[in-house]
């Protein structure tokens, strides 16, 4: 039973086939060919003997492993490798097939290669998942044939493991650079002047052309015989709160990410660099209810407590009680905190709406609204205009685009901070307004 699961017919026997069956029909006129054709018919039959000896003697002669992290990271490109080897006395030729998690919706996956005696071979692919939760690979198959190409022997190796997306932690790791401030203006983050002198003292140092002659401290001067100037740094330990709406304004997709993820993996990338930068950071998700609350916490394996959190955020298909936000902020953090809140409004009226509730947080808290532009409109507006209907989508997209930018200068007019971003972009300019606020003094 084991051997006949294992038996494939290879599809260059069906050509073999093919031309031997040509052979008998022009052997009708053709006389001659009729003896060459059995001939080969046998010859045929001989070597599909001796070929299914020499794949199936001596027991198992493939090994193969598929090397999975144990998280993948949403929406990022993650490395899989394949480590494959033979110890047939002679070169075999492979067909490995991965059976892929069916969120991939992939079934033609296949990877060909020939390997000689004791040879090890790697092969390396990438995917890019767009939903976190559980992908399960199916089994690692590989098809081994000798040069005849008559019959496959099948390989079966690790059936159904499990691995868990979660939020982006790669798109965490590259910007974990931004703790230190020396390369901020790496990646387009801007370099923010600093206004005043809200920072917390850090220490005496010698003055140094460049340095701000406001600084100098003269009573240091006069001990050292040398100019001495107070260095400041930024505040630490500050609280700092992303704030997720999962309601059904965050469920629209861009690039195949929906914008609940969009902002799960800039949440996860900001806290990672809030943290390091000795800041305090908590989280909470609302829709109808307060779905998640993290308070925030100063520990950088607090980040691990965000990533679990993360995880298990999905989108509702109901509107968002901002009203409910405002409560439980009111009676839930006490101090004076960065609050980002990632939302998303379409129309001015939907803004209006929710207006009184984010005038009321931002009383005693720094607010930082963050949504979205509609780059699928942004493609609508730059395209040329050749009918009649163009011309009306075109207009109605400039519409859509100019009520953002009136949203965005409304609540600029009250004092709440605002970030206007592509998807694409979220992170980025995330922290840049964080860096910003906080190279300012405004928390």
């Amino acid at each position: 039973m084991q051997f006949l699961k294992s038996f494939y017919i290879h599809n260059s026997f069906f050509r073999y086939v093919a031309i031997l069956s040509a052979c008998f029909v022009l052997s009708y006129w053709l006389p001659l060919l009729y003896p060459i054709a059995w001939l080969s018919t046998f010859i045929l039959l001989l070597l599909f003997i001796v070929d299914t000896y020499l794949l199936y003697a001596s027991g198992n002669h493939l090994e193969a492993r598929r090397a999975l992290p144990a998280k993948l990271s949403n929406s990022d490109f993650n490395p899989i490798q394949v480590t494959f080897s033979s110890t047939y006395p002679f070169k075999v030729f492979i067909s490995l097939i991965d059976e892929l998690p069916i969120q991939f919706q992939k079934r033609d996956f296949e990877h060909r290669t020939s390997l000689s005696k004791n040879e090890i071979s790697e092969f390396e692919y990438t995917v890019r998942p767009v939903d976190r939760g559980e992908y399960v690979f199916g089994n690692l198959i590989l098809f081994a044939s000798t040069f005849l190409r008559i019959v496959k022997r099948k390989y079966v190796f690790q059936k159904d493991h499990m691995v868990p997306v979660y939020p982006s932690i790669i798109q965490m790791q590259q910007y974990d650079f931004l703790a230190i401030s020396n390369k901020l203006t790496q990646f387009g983050l801007k370099k923010i002047r600093r206004i005043g002198h809200t920072q917390e003292f850090e220490q005496i140092k010698e003055y140094v052309q460049g340095d701000d002659f406001r600084t100098i401290n003269w009573k240091a001067t006069a001990k050292n015989v040398a100019l001495m100037v107070n260095q400041y740094q930024d505040e630490k330990s500050q609280p700092i709160y992303s704030i997720i709406d999962t309601g059904r304004v965050m469920k629209m997709p861009f690039n195949e990410l929906k914008l609940l993820d969009y902002a799960i993996n800039s949440t996860l990338a900001f806290s990672n660099v809030a943290l390091k930068r000795n800041d305090k950071t908590g989280l909470i998700a609302f829709s109808k209810d307060i779905t998640t609350y993290v308070p925030a916490v100063q520990k950088i394996t607090h980040l691990n407590t965000i990533l679990e959190k993360l995880y298990n955020i999905d989108t509702a298909f109901t509107d968002s009680d901002f009203g409910l936000l405002y409560a439980h902020i009111k009676r839930k953090v006490t101090n004076r905190s960065l609050l980002l809140l990632y939302t998303n409004f379409e129309h001015i009226s939907a803004l209006r709406r929710q207006l009184p509730f984010l005038l009321a947080i931002a009383k005693k808290h720094v607010l930082v609204v963050v949504f979205f532009e509609n780059t699928e409109l942004q493609e609508l507006i730059t395209q040329d205009a050749e009918d009649v209907q163009t011309i009306y989508h075109k207009t109605i997209a400039e519409k859509f685009a100019l009520e953002k930018r009136l949203m965005q200068k409304e609540l600029q007019q009250y004092g709440i901070q605002t970030i206007l971003t592509k998807p694409e972009q979220l992170t980025i300019n995330t922290i840049n307004k964080y860096l910003e606020i906080k190279a300012r003094g405004l928390l």
